[in-house]
């Protein structure tokens, strides 16, 4: 191999190995912005809540930062084979970290409502949700950063505790609001929380299977494990849109 053959092999791993490091730096930055607007929530903490609305920004940077490079890459080393799948993953696994943030700022959004109520329950199962969440998040992170489709298989089979979790918490919170009609408005902010949480498990749950794919060039086997949830939630609520306009998931 020549000299400027050689500088030229060397410098597109360096690409690649810089792609790598924007994606950990992604997610480890929405997973720190998840963990600050759980802390939000479980401590009825505002100040938390704020930080937590005031990183996406830096995640939404990220992500065209990501896009950037990853046109760059297409357009002039022309990938092939593993080289190609990896950048091309790259595409999808910024996107799944956007709406995490997202979803993360939607959370701290809430609670910030919710500490204008005195609340007559505990949230331990919305805890012990959103801890389940953040070690998914932290797996997904690590499987990323080290291409390891073990890791990865991992985040895609809790998926489905999530979902239990969730269907726990959407039935106690309906139980409460039938009990008392004074608790139906911080409870439907709860079940936002609870609805945003699952969906962060649910990205998380899709750049585990990039991951994977990236890894081997094989998608992960059968159908996705899921929880009670999803045999029953035909109609999920969404966010409301910018412009106030209500939305339905199917």
């Amino acid at each position: 191999m020549t000299e400027m053959a050689s500088h030229i092999v060397k410098s597109y791993a360096q690409e690649l190995n810089r792609l790598r490091d924007l994606l950990v730096e992604m997610g480890g930055l929405v997973e720190a912005q998840l963990a600050t607007a759980t802390i939000a929530i479980v401590e009825q903490d505002v100040d938390a809540a704020a930080r937590a609305v005031e990183q996406d920004p830096a995640v939404d940077a990220l992500e065209r930062e990501v896009e950037t490079f990853v046109i760059r890459l297409l357009a002039l080393r022309q990938p092939v084979a593993q080289d190609l799948r990896q950048i091309v993953a790259a595409l999808k696994m910024t996107s799944d970290f956007e709406r995490i943030g997202d979803y993360a700022a939607n959370v701290a959004k809430r609670s910030i409502v919710l500490s204008q109520f005195n609340l007559s329950f505990k949230l331990s199962g919305l805890a012990n949700m959103a801890r389940l969440v953040q070690e998914s998040l932290r797996l997904t992170v690590d499987a990323v950063g080290e291409a390891d489709a073990e890791k990865a298989i991992q985040v895609w089979q809790s998926d489905g505790a999530v979902d239990d979790i969730y269907t726990a918490i959407f039935r106690e919170l309906v139980t409460y609001m039938m009990e008392d009609p004074r608790q139906i408005t911080p409870c439907t902010h709860l079940l936002f929380i609870a609805k945003n949480l699952e969906r962060i498990g649910d990205h998380a749950t899709n750049i585990a299977e990039t991951v994977h794919f990236a890894a081997t060039g094989e998608p992960l086997p059968g159908v996705r494990p899921k929880g009670e949830s999803a045999n029953y939630a035909v109609i999920r609520p969404r966010e409301p849109r910018a412009d106030g306009a209500a939305a339905m998931e199917s």
